[in-house]
């Protein structure tokens, strides 16, 4: 994939921004294209499993800027268009279905570029990458995804102690609730454990989940004061809206799969049989190769231009849109992907 070709992804925020002036109907425009269109587009793309030869994969790290480029372009349009909105919802421009076609727009590029965004440059060790990563997740309410997802998600993955790891058998909406306070308590823990290892205050300012909190809650408070209390109420709406699209795309990752306790007490280490993965084209480009999911919980340094496909690694039936519908509807999902379980277990006792 070239760099430009991850350019795709800002046909959201400017398709949004397009269907929020459009009003009526249009507003639920891009959720109609995502949820969709995609997915019946994907089901008859072939995946692309090519790997990068060792030159190939240099030049892209060599040129690294110009993927980032990208990414910080994508995360502006992204920024700009979230403003728009607050503003536009200050000024009463939506209402009723109009309005929930709004919400159910920026949420989702919340998820789809404030979270994703956030998720790959919180793996990054630049402080201009890192401090990006904070403010791409405060645009979704989420910042304690920086801390949880590298320090505890990356380390208890496809263990019981995750709670971002769907159980087989565990419906998405219970994932939710499971995920969702159990990150962030995580994520508090985590924080408090580093700072008591370091002689400072636990539940102080150097807390970052605490303060975390703090700018979240002033930001909301912030656009509720100077915008309305409509515009703060729709700031947390689109905020849960890409939470729980992250959380569902958490739980189409890893849903039944599961590391063996060691006799020592200790899981096996992580590898790319722990990862549900997906190599379908229109996926890998409009999520920075989150899509390529093994590759990056196996080797978590690696960046969105160079992660790889395994075939050791499960495959999803669908792509990412078709997936997460299908999430939606626990029957469905059960009966379809307690298949690929099984067979991956089958798969995986006879090698």
């Amino acid at each position: 994939m070239p760099a430009l070709a991850y350019s795709a992804i800002m046909l959201i925020p400017l398709l949004a921004a397009l269907s929020l002036w459009a009003g009526g109907l249009w507003t639920w425009g891009v959720p109609l294209l995502v949820f969709g269109v995609l997915p019946v587009i994907e089901a008859f793309l072939p995946g692309s499993y090519r790997n990068h030869s060792a030159e190939e994969e240099a030049d892209r790290r060599a040129k690294l800027w110009v993927f980032d480029a990208v990414i910080f372009t994508a995360l502006g349009l992204h920024i700009a268009l979230l403003v728009g909105f607050l503003v536009g919802v200050s000024a009463g421009a939506w209402s009723g279905a109009t309005l929930a076609g709004a919400v159910a727009t920026v949420g989702l590029s919340c998820g789809a570029i404030g979270i994703n965004l956030g998720h790959e440059l919180g793996h990054r060790q630049r402080p201009l990458h890192q401090w990006a990563a904070r403010l791409a997740l405060l645009s979704s309410l989420y910042v304690h995804f920086f801390v949880e997802h590298n320090r505890g998600h990356h380390v208890r993955v496809a263990t019981p102690d995750d709670p971002a790891s769907a159980r087989r058998g565990e419906p998405l909406y219970h994932f939710w609730l499971r995920s969702i306070s159990g990150s962030w308590r995580s994520a508090y823990a985590l924080e408090v454990k580093r700072l008591r290892q370091r002689g400072q205050a636990a539940h102080g300012l150097h807390n970052e989940v605490l303060v975390g909190a703090l700018v979240q809650t002033g930001l909301v408070a912030t656009v509720g004061l100077s915008l309305g209390p409509a515009a703060g109420l729709a700031l947390v709406g689109v905020g849960l809206g890409g939470a729980l699209l992250l959380e569902t795309v958490n739980y189409v990752e890893h849903y039944g799969l599961a590391r063996a306790l060691r006799p020592d007490g200790r899981y096996e280490r992580v590898a790319p049989v722990h990862s549900w993965t997906s190599d379908r084209a229109i996926g890998r480009v409009l999520l920075f190769e989150l899509t390529r999911h093994a590759d990056h919980h196996a080797n978590a340094g690696r960046p969105y231009p160079v992660l790889r496909h395994f075939e050791a690694a499960p495959e999803l039936p669908q792509g990412y849109p078709a997936m997460i519908l299908l999430a939606l509807i626990p029957p469905l999902w059960f009966r379809v992907m307690d298949q690929h379980v099984d067979a991956e277990q089958r798969r995986l006792a006879a090698a």
